[in-house]
């Protein structure tokens, strides 16, 4: 199997070597991993893509690639330069440092990348790591993911859900939860959440020579979403696995709309 990795906190992130250990294992003795990650830290860049200029992009070892864009820009690299038209059977996002669970998703550069696989006809899977405070103190705070993540790839693949026909095709969104690897309690198939009464924000401060920013700023991220959703299922032990699709339309809305406008 040839499989291409990338993600969002860039290219010398400890959650990227977890994940090509991960794709390693799956790949299997005869396979092929292939890196192609962000330069530079891209969290919060979503599916964003450098339409309007170009990028650079370096030869950092064997099938090890830096690219000076976001990771949709990396899966494009990945697919069209780099891998120079041999196609990857599976692209892996992440493993990133934070969930990207309830509405940290729309913002996520790493599902951006899974995002941007899957629009390209190509099986995609993101993931996450939850951090808490029972991961604070590990020697390892990737653990739950480095020790489940393979595991949890395969299921996915075995599973063999990916809807090829459909013009928007599944990708999955897999989150592990803020615990030890060995107090994780197992896999759940949960909807995206949404955490209620927080949201991202923006908060000036004055630099020392006096000139005004703005930070941007995330809410609490143990806020507990609805039962069964991912983050609620997340802090309470379970890896979390949302399959999702680019498709954006309100369907539950369409007939009635019409009716209205009719």
């Amino acid at each position: 199997m040839r499989i291409l990795i990338t993600n969002d906190d860039g290219i010398n992130a400890p959650g990227l070597e977890v994940l090509h250990d991960i794709a390693t294992e799956i790949a299997g003795p005869g396979g092929e991993v292939w890196t192609v990650a962000p330069a530079f830290e891209q969290s919060g860049v979503g599916h964003c893509i450098s339409y309007s200029r170009p990028m650079m992009i370096a030869r950092l070892g064997d099938r090890r690639y830096a690219a000076e864009g976001s990771p949709a820009d990396c899966v494009l690299a990945g697919l069209y330069d780099v891998l120079e038209g041999a196609r990857p059977d599976l692209v892996l996002s992440g493993v990133n440092r934070g969930n990207n669970a309830a509405e940290n998703t729309l913002y996520s550069g790493t599902i951006g990348g899974a995002l941007e696989a899957a629009l390209q006809g190509i099986p995609a899977i993101a993931l996450s790591q939850f951090m808490g405070p029972q991961t604070a103190d590990l020697a390892d705070t990737f653990q739950a993911s480095r020790q489940h993540g393979a595991a949890t790839v395969r299921a996915i693949l075995e599973a063999d859900l990916w809807q090829p026909e459909a013009d928007y095709r599944i990708f999955y969104n897999v989150n592990f939860p803020p615990v030890p690897g060995a107090k994780v309690k197992g896999t759940r198939v949960a909807p995206q959440g949404f955490r209620r009464e927080t949201s991202f924000s923006a908060e000036p401060q004055i630099s020392p020579s006096g000139r005004r920013f703005l930070w941007i700023k995330g809410g609490p991220q143990h806020t507990p979403t609805a039962p069964g959703t991912d983050a609620a299922v997340n802090l309470d032990g379970y890896i979390s696995v949302t399959p999702m699709r680019a498709d954006l339309t309100a369907h539950d809305v369409l007939a009635d709309l019409a009716a209205r406008l009719a």
